[in-house]
């Protein structure tokens, strides 16, 4: 298990603080009752890889946050993935976040928990990267993955058609925090 002075990223302000890294394992007790301590269990372990100097990862490990069933707020989550996204150092790989919300969304895995609404969150993940970074043809910093979309005839939903199948699967209020915050990212370049 790396220690606490092995971070090299400072603390992302919307995860729980930590005095040292975390086994990749973290999360796994949990797993099985999938509810707030997953929730919580997965945010810590984002933290830690995050502060390692893996943000690709610590994006996975907060996409297997929203599997919880029993969560008290989902803005830690939405607000961490933007930030990592917008401070993630170029000598760290990040992968392509837009491209990787794609592929969340268009692959599921519809055994885990909550996949439904999970594939909903991805694009809505999908959306608040684009307004982070937004499209512009060719020259997209984080292009969606064109070739799948062809191949697959895959149509990406609206923002709008995202927040309402949010709403309904999950509540009102994520669906008005997301929309709040795809609001708020619209001008942020």
């Amino acid at each position: 298990m790396p220690s606490n002075n092995q971070w090299i990223n400072p603390s992302c302000p919307h995860l729980p603080t930590l005095e040292a890294a975390l086994p990749i394992t973290h999360p796994r007790e949990h797993r099985e009752a999938c509810g707030s301590e997953y929730y919580d269990a997965c945010l810590e372990l984002a933290q830690s890889l995050w502060r390692t100097g893996s943000p690709a990862q610590a994006i996975l490990q907060i996409d297997k946050s929203f599997m919880a069933t029993h969560t008290s707020s989902l803005l830690p989550c939405y607000l961490s993935i933007l930030w990592m996204v917008r401070n993630t150092p170029d000598e760290q790989f990040l992968g392509n976040p837009v491209r990787h919300f794609q592929h969340l969304a268009s692959r599921m895995n519809m055994s885990q928990p909550n996949a439904e609404l999970r594939i909903w969150r991805a694009w809505a993940c999908l959306h608040l990267t684009e307004k982070l970074f937004p499209q512009k043809g060719t020259d997209a910093i984080f292009p969606r993955d064109q070739d799948q979309i062809e191949k697959e005839n895959l149509t990406i939903p609206t923002a709008d058609e995202t927040l309402d199948q949010i709403t309904r699967l999950s509540s009102i209020q994520e669906s008005v925090l997301l929309e709040n915050l795809l609001l708020s990212h619209a001008h942020s370049n």
